[in-house]
């Protein structure tokens, strides 16, 4: 296979951590020919239904300061690759979504995962309104009264943008605060968007459970467990990885989310469990392949090249 990865700088990944990295470094332990390019090089010429990038063929290794070695590069057609990862980090703004619109050009001729389309309409906070009977109470709105009104009604609850990732502008807000009505407003104001307010899970003290589904089938997790002082559990804000298992609940939550992430060509989606509920439902760029095979040694990134495999050959 020819393998591209829509992606961010490969010269400022950490090879330890990045999911991508392992992905196609699993590709070409496989065999295949591997190659990257920046959403900002896409091209699209409408006279010859072209969608081209500068393509750079690329051999890696998970060596410090020598993770990658640039083979060649070229303005290529993507029409050229079997596959193609969606894997640039967000934030999921204009520029993200007008390359999802420009990979839909091709999906008819090239394998893209994921989906462009779906990650268009299933953004991380937007796909969990699907299952709002898995989910803790939850309003989306910029209207500050509104979420006033939500915020005296649940008492202890979570704000944070609508666009945001990697646990970016999450305030916990508790019952009473004196401070809630000018966090609000400044909030509404510097996103300049949608905010989400939640109700509050004290449950998020013992962690979050990262569950990584791969064509819809739950095959690993792990347990994200925040600092001291901290009520997110990211891993690039101080949050630990732990080895975990799946509850019957958990288990409950994948059985109902699966069918309909398989449907949507959602191949490589990591779901954020607290408790009984599932909070985000992650289809941009997915991260948690290494910490699994750290502590579970699953090796994710091998079975997602051999599922990509099977794909090609049965369509």
């Amino acid at each position: 296979m020819k393998i591209a990865a829509q992606m961010d700088e490969i010269s400022n990944i950490d090879f330890k951590t990045d999911s991508t990295f392992a992905i196609l470094l699993a590709a070409q332990n496989q065999g295949h020919d591997i190659f990257y390019y920046l959403p900002s090089t896409l091209s699209y010429d409408f006279s010859k239904n072209h969608l081209e990038a500068d393509v750079k063929k690329i051999s890696l290794q998970p060596e410090i300061n020598n993770h990658y070695t640039i083979i060649s590069q070229q303005q290529t057609n993507l029409n050229d690759f079997d596959v193609i990862l969606l894997r640039q980090d967000p934030p999921f703004n204009m520029n993200y979504i007008t390359t999802t619109y420009l990979l839909e050009k091709i999906s008819d001729k090239v394998l893209v995962l994921n989906n462009p389309l779906e990650v268009r309409n299933c953004p991380e906070k937007w796909m969990v309104s699907l299952f709002s009977d898995l989910t803790p109470p939850t309003l989306f709105s910029q209207d500050i009264k509104r979420i006033k009104e939500f915020y005296d009604f649940h008492g202890d609850i979570i704000l944070k943008p609508f666009y945001g990732n990697g646990g970016e502008g999450i305030v916990f807000m508790k019952k009473g605060d004196p401070n809630f009505s000018s966090i609000l407003e400044m909030m509404v104001s510097h996103y300049d968007g949608l905010i989400i307010a939640q109700k509050f899970l004290p449950e998020v003290s013992k962690g979050d459970k990262r569950v990584i589904l791969l064509d819809g089938e739950a095959v690993g997790s792990i347990l994200r467990v925040p600092s001291k002082d901290e009520i997110r559990s990211n891993l690039h804000v101080g949050g630990r990885a732990n080895k975990t298992k799946l509850s019957i609940r958990d288990q409950e939550i994948c059985n109902r989310l699966g069918p309909e992430l398989k449907k949507r060509g959602l191949f490589f989606v990591g779901i954020d469990i607290i408790g009984d509920y599932v909070t985000e439902i992650n289809v941009t760029s997915p991260t948690g392949l290494n910490e699994i095979k750290k502590l579970d040694n699953i090796d994710l990134s091998k079975k997602i090249i051999e599922l990509i495999e099977q794909k090609l050959i049965n369509d």
